[in-house]
């Protein structure tokens, strides 16, 4: 029988539980070295994903009550990780929120990609522009999963898909659709990252407002044999050289006076009127 290795916190400032507590974002992902980068899962349903996508667990942070009901099954799949525990109250207080579904989880970090790699074979792409908000992010890549978007692209600028709370909104498909960062530096984008694209066979559609775009139902763009949908940044959308430099400009007909969707609702709209038929 299965026996976790159970940890009772007893020190808060332990140096093993920093990566729940006082590590930031920029830290945990250690650019310098990113091989010995962090991320956070958070609940059961999001780290048997990343589990699944191979992450490699480090350790577990968790209630006491989670040890034998729903986190169980998780707990045979990490080994003899540190599982450290304590009540509800100690924790919100060590990590600072309430624990989504009571259980982190340590991961070590895939290596990343390259853009070619994750557009090898792919028909129909993302493109996100700058865009920054965690909560967009996680709910674009769950609409790029279930509306079956082959991959995601992100410029430098973006937040990273795999902090805690983008991966959670995500409800775990930023470990299973494939992505990858499009340039590493602001100049990398957008002139190089479109050639890149370019180069890749895809057309671009920049989602913008614009008196010169067609309507997300043209079926040009749905004839298109390999389409990247260009999504832009929450306040002020695609940037212009952005818009300049793709194929298409696209918008989604509003009507009652909106002008606009959400970037993420924009995107599931934009990923199921152009997917790949």
């Amino acid at each position: 029988m299965f026996v976790p290795n159970i940890v009772e916190i007893t020190q808060p400032s332990a140096p093993e539980l920093d990566v729940y507590a006082r590590l930031t974002e920029a830290q945990l992902r250690n650019r310098l070295e990113p091989e010995k980068g962090v991320l956070i899962a958070e609940s059961p349903k999001v780290i048997a994903c990343a589990l699944d996508a191979g992450c490699q667990p480090l350790s577990l942070l968790m209630e006491r009550r989670q040890i034998d009901g729903p986190a169980r099954e998780l707990l045979a799949r990490c080994g003899d990780v540190p599982v450290y525990t304590a009540d509800r109250e100690l924790l919100e207080g060590l990590t600072g929120y309430a624990l989504t579904r009571g259980v982190l989880c340590a991961m070590r970090r895939p290596a990343p990609r390259t853009a070619e790699q994750v557009c090898a074979g792919a028909r129909r792409v993302a493109v996100l522009e700058g865009i920054v908000d965690s909560t967009n992010v996680g709910a674009i890549f769950r609409s790029a999963a279930a509306l079956n978007m082959d991959a995601v692209l992100l410029t430098p600028t973006c937040c990273d898909p795999l902090c805690r709370r983008a991966a959670r909104v995500s409800m775990g498909t930023v470990f299973q659709v494939p992505w990858a960062r499009i340039g590493q530096t602001a100049a990398d984008w957008p002139e190089p990252g479109l050639a890149r694209l370019r180069g890749l066979g895809f057309k671009t559609a920049a989602m913008a407002l614009s008196e010169a775009a067609v309507s997300i139902d043209d079926p040009r763009l749905m004839a298109e044999e390999k389409l990247a949908v260009v999504l832009g940044t929450e306040g002020d959308g695609l940037a212009r050289r952005t818009i300049a430099g793709c194929d298409y400009t696209v918008c989604i007909p509003m009507a009652h006076g909106v002008d606009s969707l959400n970037v993420a609702a924009a995107g599931a709209v934009a990923f199921w009127q152009l997917r790949a038929r």
